[in-house]
């Protein structure tokens, strides 16, 4: 028996219709993964850029504060290890390898999850 459907246009421009309703969501979620992406690299920039500002700051009050004649001078290990600024390569190193492990963990769990 063949089986008819009442309104074979309509049902063919809902299938239409969401097809095209499912491409533009897609699209505008891959945009949007793109923008987060190039916030997040902006921002990490902004950060690293204001701790080095941060660390010449400290090291700079380091130096007015032994310069000065009325202030006791003594030595401050925390101020020392902070006026020395962060390595960005070993940061971005540090990023990739922990990416790299998460990555490695969930491909892990989608294999036991699967068995």
């Amino acid at each position: 028996m063949k089986s008819q459907v009442p309104f074979p246009w309509l049902q063919f421009s809902l299938t239409a219709g969401s097809l095209l309703v499912t491409t533009g969501v897609l699209i505008k979620q891959e945009r949007q993964e793109k923008l987060a992406e190039q916030r997040a690299q902006l921002s990490l920039q902004l950060n690293l850029l204001s701790e080095q500002k941060i660390a010449k700051l400290i090291a700079l009050v380091e130096e007015l504060r032994q310069d000065i004649p009325n202030v006791k001078n003594r030595f401050d290990p925390e101020a020392e290890i902070m006026k020395s600024p962060t390595d960005a390569h070993a940061i971005v190193d540090l990023l990739e390898e922990t990416l790299a492990s998460e990555l490695a963990n969930l491909s892990r769990q989608e294999i036991s999850t699967q068995e």
